[in-house]
């Protein structure tokens, strides 16, 4: 018969064991631990552990990436948490999935299970991987991965949107994971968004609006003229004098706080002088620009434009 200290001691060393990995255990860690089998269904039959699958238990308290630590347990030691859920587990945020991706090298043995999608890849070399922790890819590759694995093209763009914005990568390092993938039919999207999403690439977002403009049957906009502002000059991206409007196209680096409160400011100078301004994100330009276009043509309209032969509605 085990002694109540003995069974204190073995939970406490559980909990121990289980805490880094927000309270989930392998059985086999639970076995090299020094528990017996019988053991290990006592606890799971007082109720004191959770039978998460056929090789995770809840040990301890459950964490916000518990499902994570699961996953990789069931699927195998080959796994490793890829794609959306990796970034998710180094902070993502205002994005969710149903499901949890893991990623195993092609030829690999590994185990199905609910709720988890697996991906055999080639691409997935040994030091894709961090070296700590959970078992994961790095955050630049699996953002490249999550973008190859989204359900759209939409949803691809907004990933790599949301990863640089939210400064889990920067695009420099985007575009070199990026150039790891030979032969998929989202490279080109992927490689033209981190454009997008790279400073200095605004110019980029201008020769874009310039384009669709033209589609839309809009008269094409001057680019980057010159304002006197309190603190200096400014120059805006796209402007009809005539109309007295104004777009700004706003890349990646326009999110932080230093540049938002810049382009606050100086679109509150531009209203002050009479000129309604449109901000048009650039990476609209890959998910879908149509709502903007149809804005621009309703500012021109209030600006005095007839637009006889436009798109605009």
């Amino acid at each position: 018969m085990t002694t109540p200290r003995a069974r204190t001691l073995r939970r406490s060393r559980v909990l121990s064991l289980a805490a880094p990995q927000e309270g989930v255990a392998h059985r086999r860690q639970l076995y090299q631990a020094g528990l017996t089998r019988s053991e290990v269904r006592a606890e799971l039959a007082a109720g004191r552990w959770v039978r998460l699958g056929q090789q995770s238990i809840q040990v301890g308290p459950a964490g916000t990436h518990s499902k994570l630590w699961q996953a990789v347990f069931e699927v195998g030691t080959a796994a490793a948490v890829d794609g959306v859920s990796a970034l998710i587990a180094v902070g993502l945020s205002g994005f969710s999935e149903d499901v949890v991706h893991v990623s195993v090298p092609k030829s690999a043995r590994y185990r199905r299970t609910k709720g988890v999608r697996i991906h055999e890849t080639r691409r997935r070399q040994p030091n894709d991987l961090a070296a700590v922790g959970l078992p994961r890819v790095l955050p630049h590759i699996a953002a490249i991965r999550a973008a190859l694995w989204a359900r759209s093209d939409r949803q691809a763009v907004t990933i790599l949107a949301m990863v640089v914005q939210q400064r889990i990568v920067t695009a420099e390092d985007l575009w070199l994971a990026a150039h790891t993938v030979k032969r998929h039919v989202r490279r080109s999207l992927i490689r033209r968004t981190i454009g997008d999403l790279a400073d200095g690439a605004q110019s980029l977002g201008e020769l874009d609006f310039a384009a669709m403009c033209r589609k839309w049957g809009y008269p094409p906009p001057d680019r980057q003229t010159v304002r006197v502002m309190p603190n200096g000059r400014a120059y805006l991206d796209a402007e009809w004098d005539e109309y007295d409007a104004v777009v700004e196209i706003d890349g990646a680096q326009h999110f932080g706080p230093d540049a938002a409160y810049a382009d606050l400011f100086r679109q509150n100078e531009v209203t002050l002088g009479d000129s309604r301004v449109l901000r048009v994100p650039v990476i609209a330009f890959r998910i879908g620009p149509d709502p903007f276009m149809a804005q621009a043509g309703r500012l021109l309209r209030r600006g005095g434009w007839e637009g006889l032969h436009s798109r605009a509605p």
